[in-house]
């Protein structure tokens, strides 16, 4: 049976919605002071959730600028561990299956990974967006010899206004991915919050680039 790719998506959003809400049970496992990440186990699979927390300084318009789930767009421009994307099938105007490729990372630890997601934008009434992701299934896009198949389960990031502030965004992403493969779980405990961490200093650099 063909999968329902926006009920998939919309599950995703619902999940991420409650991450959002339930303050409890998360660990600290890095912070910069600008930069906090925390974690708590997975109820998807036998992983952890991460959560990254930070307040930007550019408008909500150029953060999501940059992170925005389009091919061509920023992303993989200025994100290290996003080699390529494409859109594999546009379901809907805020729906679509995504294919994300990663280079090799951590001094080559973790090889190339692939991931086949459902990815939904959305809007909310106080300005919030989100962008929201779960692995699936696409007949168009059958793993690949050269990739190590990994799978993202409900992930995404929040842009959310700060009243008062508009040169400011406070934003909130959630990873819980299963890389794949045959990796060491100490590998893993520690790839995710240095590159959590990598990725918000990252996106601070090149806001900071787009507003000059």
């Amino acid at each position: 049976p063909a999968m329902d790719y926006a009920a998939l998506a919309e599950a995703a959003v619902e999940k991420l919605e409650l991450y959002r809400r339930d303050s409890s049970g998360w660990r600290s496992c890095r912070n910069t002071g600008e930069i906090s990440v925390s974690w708590r186990p997975s109820t998807e699979f036998a992983g952890n959730v991460y959560r990254g927390e930070a307040v930007v300084a550019a408008s909500l318009r150029q953060v999501w600028e940059c992170i925005k789930p389009l091919p061509g767009e920023h992303r993989s421009k200025w994100d290290p561990n996003v080699k390529d994307f494409e859109i594999v099938e546009a379901i809907s105007d805020t729906v679509a299956v995504c294919r994300t490729t990663t280079p090799s990372v951590f001094m080559k630890l973790i090889s190339p990974r692939e991931f086949v997601d459902v990815v939904l934008m959305k809007q909310y009434e106080d300005g919030t967006v989100l962008s929201a992701a779960t692995n699936v299934e696409h007949p168009r896009c059958p793993p690949q010899p050269n990739f190590v198949r990994g799978f993202n389960y409900p992930c995404g990031c929040f842009c959310v206004p700060i009243p008062g502030e508009p040169d400011k965004t406070h934003l909130i992403s959630f990873f819980q991915t299963d890389l794949g493969g045959y990796l060491p779980q100490k590998v893993v405990d520690s790839f995710f919050p240095s590159s959590i961490a990598g990725l918000y200093s990252s996106l601070s650099k090149v806001v900071k680039e787009l507003k000059v």
